[in-house]
């Protein structure tokens, strides 16, 4: 989500992405992307799962199910066969993991954005430099292992809108990621789509796992994560996202991601608990975020 993307998207033409190289025999491959600022890609999918870690820049990832923003340092999982795009909102440097299902049981079936632990920004630095066809039985083969290890244990961040398919709601959520200050209430956004604040407020629950003031807040979250990525400043942001000051925007930030707009983005603070994000084949689910009823 930011400010020049194109919201509900068509995905049924997506295409399968050839940049996962399934005629590579390796289980697991590293593939280095850079993108100009605005670039957005067609909507695709990938016969490997996918975790893209933007090293430098933001990027926003956005799926029939909602829409994932990945800041610096960050990465987030894409599992095989899940069409999405993908939007820059500057110069982007991606280093994508790409891992054939069934090479682990416990890859998550589900897209999430983790935090990135420095231990395995180096692994990943280090494998991007490896042939794809790189030798088995050796270091490299190692290195790749370790990586799969350290997947593992990365924890999740709460950076997850889910996207209502009601049109009324979808008419309502395309109108607030595109204007993130807008205050209508439910009641004025009833009169706009043609129901009562009620029904409004049951759908949004049912579809979002979320109520519309839940949902809200997240749209002012990821509108200020990206803005402040791009380098402006806390108190424009805030203004700008809904807020009537700096010190609310700021409180709400640190209640969502456990610290303050400026200490998130210091580069030695942003690995998270280490608390294992993968235990399972199971849908990953953040605590901060609740997960739609589908």
């Amino acid at each position: 989500m930011q400010p020049n993307h194109i919201a509900n998207r068509t995905f049924q033409n997506a295409t399968q992405s050839p940049t996962d190289r399934v005629d590579i025999n390796r289980p697991l491959i590293v593939h280095a992307r850079d993108y100009p600022a605005g670039w957005q890609t067609d909507v695709h999918w990938h016969a490997r799962s996918q975790l893209a870690y933007a090293s430098a820049g933001i990027m926003t990832v956005e799926t029939e199910q909602g829409l994932w923003v990945v800041p610096p340092q960050r990465a987030v999982w894409i599992p095989a066969g899940v069409r999405h795009d993908l939007i820059s909102s500057g110069p982007v440097t991606i280093r994508n993991i790409y891992i054939t299902p069934g090479t682990v049981p416990w890859l998550p079936k589900a897209c999430c954005v983790v935090n990135v632990t420095p231990l395995l920004r180096e692994l990943i630095a280090r494998a991007a430099e490896l042939p794809h066809l790189y030798a088995l039985g050796g270091q490299e083969e190692r290195l790749m292992l370790l990586i799969l290890d350290e997947i593992r244990t990365l924890s999740i961040a709460p950076l997850y809108l889910p996207e209502p398919s009601d049109a009324r709601l979808r008419h309502i959520a395309t109108a607030l990621k595109r204007q993130p200050d807008d205050h209508r209430t439910l009641e004025t956004w009833g009169r706009t789509v043609g129901a009562s604040s009620r029904t409004l407020a049951r759908l949004f629950r049912r579809e979002t796992g979320m109520s519309f003031q839940q949902w809200q807040r997240q749209v002012r979250l990821l509108s200020g994560l990206i803005r402040l990525a791009e380098g402006q400043a806390v108190t424009a942001v805030a203004l700008e996202v809904g807020y009537d000051s700096p010190s609310a925007f700021i409180a709400m930030f640190k209640r969502a991601l456990g610290t303050t707009p400026n200490q998130y983005f210091v580069r030695d603070e942003i690995s998270g608990p280490r608390t294992p994000a993968c235990p399972s084949g199971d849908a990953l689910r953040s605590p901060d975020v609740p997960q739609p009823h589908r």
